[in-house]
Order: C-alpha cells, then structure tokens, then sequence
C-alpha cells in the first residue's frame, strides 16, 4: 500500500507581511516613519506568527502605529497602554505584546501607570517615541522638553524642569533600560531584538525627530558632523570609548565619570560596561547635560541595564492555578457577598 505524507511547512514571513494596506498619515519626513520599517523588518525574525503578536497605544502621533501593523492591535486611551497592556499579557501570556506610546502620553497623564508597569514587570515590549514636543496637538511643551524651550504654549521658555527619561524609569525599577534613534536603523533593530529577548519589561526609549514642531532636536546625535564626538555607544564588556577617532574615553575618579584622552591613559583603566551593574547604570542615565555646556559627557546609547526578576503576568496566573488546585472552581457569587457584612437601621 502507497501512503503518501505531506508536510506543510509554514511561509518564513518578511517584512511586507507586516505592511497594511492603511495609508501612513505621519507629517513628511516624521522619524516614526523609520521606526516603524524597523519594526516591521524585526517582526518575522521573532519567529511568531502575526495573531501571536499585539501592538497597544496610547494618544499621540505614535499611538496611529497599531494600525500600521499586520497583527492585532488597540488604539487605547490617554497614558493608558501600559495598563491595558497589563492585562491582555495577563489574560494571554503566550502572546507577544508590544506598548507603542510617546513622551506626553507616556510621561504626563501616563506617568503613573508607567512606574507601575515596571515595577511589576510583566513580560511587555514598550517603545517610548520622545521627540520632546506634542506633536498630535500642535507643538505644545512636553514633560521631556528642555528649559527655555519656546513652544506653542510657552512663548517666554519652558520653566518646568524636564524629566530624564531613563533615569526615571530605573528609578522605577525596570528591569531592561535602553535607548536608540530614528536615523539610526542598524542600532534600532540591534536594540529592538535585545529589548525583545528580555524576559520582562523592556523600556527602549527612542529619540524621534519631530521635523514640524522640534526639527533638529536631536541632530547633534544624528549629524555625521557630530555623532562621534557626542554620542557613547554601550557596548557589553567593552570600554567607554568615544571620540572622532576614538581616542576619548570615560574613566571612573571614585564614582564620578571623567572624560580622557587615550594619549594619556590606557584603554585598561577606562569604564567598562557591564548591562548587569546597577550602580553604573544609576550613572550612565545622568550622562545627560546640555551638549552645549563646556565639559559634558557624551549621550550613551545602547542597553544601560537589565537584570532578571520574576514577571508579573508569570506570578498572577501561578497564584490562578494554585488556587483552582487548592479549592477547585471558585464560587463567584460567594465572592461577591463576601464575609464581612453590616446590619443598617
């Protein structure tokens, strides 16, 4: 007897598979424009299907992503993603949930939420597009936008001292801190894979140039010109080492970092990085000066921290289980009454 087997095997997905058919409405020459490639072109290295993977966002002009995405997705509510979020990896914790949220949404309504989502540390993705400006509502000041910023609703200078991002959420106790840029793509996928691997709540803040209401904000990072001398790239085991020709780097003096020339000093007594050490980390998000002020340190880029730490959609449905085992099907009314009762009158 002839038997014949076929086996299907599933089409590897690219990077079109992720595309919808929704017309892109970002302003011409937006930075979301190349994060959103570099997310798309990230998505079939994940090795998931697309209704395996979910995109969560709150208000802004960041928040329009889910709709550019071939998977499942919601357009939340203000500063509320992180906690929709929360719960749908609760709920569902095989799929891959990713929070697409902006510095307004994120840091001002959503800031309370935000510290709370990485506190519990549920196994989430979130992008934080800071652009320093509101963009959706036409150039207001942001929680990240620096002082004396003249803006739509600061026509004097901004007075209210700007949150640094990173250095917040550490704070916060995030267990994988990052950053990256839009105009820098190989690095951007570099960090979205990394961010993607940790078991945990992954922050990847982004600088995003926002070319009507902050243009150039972040072009000293950016600009051939001056990247090399004003940007540090965190690298596992390596020294800090930056510079036009790499010849700068950063030494410890006690626990303040000192920029050096490496004429001077062997590249052996410089700062090595270490993704695992939290004291340097506390550090390393403070390298955050005004890049025009004399003697500042270089802005760093890459994964500041990550530690490991039990996730919160992990110990929820553990304590589910433990307590079906233990009482078996719980009696939902009997919950609703509850034991503790009042006599009125």
């Amino acid at each position: 007897m002839f038997t014949m087997s076929t086996t299907l095997e599933t089409p590897k997905l690219t990077a079109k598979d992720f595309v919808t058919d929704q017309e892109v409405r970002w302003c011409p020459g937006c930075g979301d424009y190349s994060i959103l490639k570099q997310v798309q072109s990230v998505m079939p290295e994940l090795g998931l299907k697309r209704e395996e993977i979910v995109f969560v966002s709150g208000i802004g002009c960041s928040s329009r992503f889910p709709y550019y995405m071939e998977t499942y997705g919601m357009h939340s509510i203000h500063g509320r993603a992180t906690a929709i979020a929360t719960g749908l990896k609760s709920a569902r914790p095989d799929l891959s949930v990713w929070i697409i949220t902006g510095d307004g949404d994120s840091l001002s309504i959503g800031g309370n939420h935000l510290i709370h989502l990485l506190r519990r540390n549920p196994d989430v993705n979130v992008l934080l597009f800071n652009n320093e400006i509101y963009g959706l509502t036409k150039g207001q000041y942001s929680p990240t936008s620096p002082e004396g910023k003249i803006t739509k609703s600061s026509p004097m200078g901004v007075i209210d001292h700007p949150f640094n991002p990173l250095a917040l959420c550490l704070g916060a106790s995030g267990t994988f801190i990052a950053r990256s840029m839009d105009r820098d793509p190989v690095h951007l996928r570099t960090m979205l894979m990394r961010a993607n691997q940790h078991k945990g709540t992954s922050l990847l803040e982004i600088y995003q140039n926002c070319n009507v209401f902050n243009d150039g904000a972040f072009e000293i990072f950016t600009e051939k010109s001056s990247k090399k001398t004003e940007t540090l790239m965190l690298e596992q085991g390596k020294p800090l080492v930056f510079g036009e020709h790499a010849d700068k780097g950063i030494k410890l003096d006690g626990f303040t970092p000192r920029i050096v020339n490496l004429a001077d000093v062997s590249v052996n007594d410089l700062w090595i990085h270490d993704e695992r050490d939290l004291g340097k980390a506390t550090l390393l998000v403070r390298f955050f000066d005004d890049p025009s002020a004399a003697n500042h340190l270089p802005r760093p880029f890459g994964i500041f921290y990550e530690e490991d730490r039990a996730c919160y959609d992990d110990q929820i449905n553990a304590q589910v289980e433990q307590a079906v085992a233990e009482k078996g099907v719980g009696d939902l009314d009997g919950l609703l009454r509850g034991k503790n009762t009042w006599a009125i009158g």
